[in-house]
């Protein structure tokens, strides 16, 4: 089943002359439990596609479903709480809060929701990323590798359709990022969680089950490994 789904996915900026088509008629799907690498250099549309797939930014035409429903139908107050419920982001800058602890940034989201913390869930994500021990440590105390795999752990924890990483390792080191990358992978595929992950570095979007390639707001030929 597919659980995220795009049909003529549209951004433009700018008009007449100027205009810029970020995305131009992007066709896509993810299916349930997939994990996807969506590949592309520098101002190839990755990152807006990104936005859109988040309902972070609104298209200029075509839809985004998340499982089965067209989120640009929802208004924004909908919307913001659609996101926080249903989609997980992991961003290259990590985007902690200095001032709470691991365990405090991994439950935010569900203590925003107003839901049940499920603790074997935390439990369980804590001991897949190897956060057990660092527990009461503050953001600042943790090493870059560390505060990525806070951030997945919180991505993870409210257990939403998808996760998009944006990123995800662009500020760690090569080994670093490896060890980020299997993590992302066996997350994935021990929480069956649906990811989809942006990346112009090609070793990392090797670990995938699927590249989509993005050249010039259009999606190349796909490939699967």
């Amino acid at each position: 089943m597919d659980i995220l789904k795009t049909t003529n996915l549209k951004k433009y900026y700018g008009s007449g002359d100027t205009i810029v088509k970020a995305l131009d008629g992007v066709d896509l799907s993810v299916a349930d439990g997939e994990f996807a690498a969506i590949v592309g250099t520098s101002g190839s549309g990755k990152s807006t596609l990104l936005h859109m797939l988040g309902g972070l930014d609104r298209p200029t035409g075509g839809t985004v479903e998340v499982e089965g429903k067209n989120i640009f139908s929802l208004k924004d107050d909908s919307l913001t709480i659609f996101r926080r419920r249903k989609i997980g982001f992991v961003f290259q800058s990590y985007n902690l809060v200095p001032v709470l602890n691991v365990y405090e940034n991994i439950v935010l989201p569900i203590e925003l929701d107003g839901n049940r913390i499920d603790k074997t869930h935390i439990e369980n994500i804590m001991e897949t990323l190897g956060l057990t021990g660092k527990i009461n440590s503050l953001p600042n105390q943790l090493s870059g590798g560390q505060q990525q795999r806070v951030a997945i752990a919180r991505a993870l924890a409210s257990k939403p359709a998808i996760i998009l990483a944006d990123e995800p390792t662009g500020n760690l080191d090569s080994r670093t990022s490896l060890d980020v990358m299997g993590l992302l992978k066996v997350t994935s595929e021990r929480f069956s969680q649906t990811m989809v992950m942006i990346t112009h570095n090609e070793e990392i979007a090797q670990m995938a089950d699927r590249i989509i390639r993005i050249e010039d707001g259009k999606i190349a030929g796909g490939s699967h490994d």
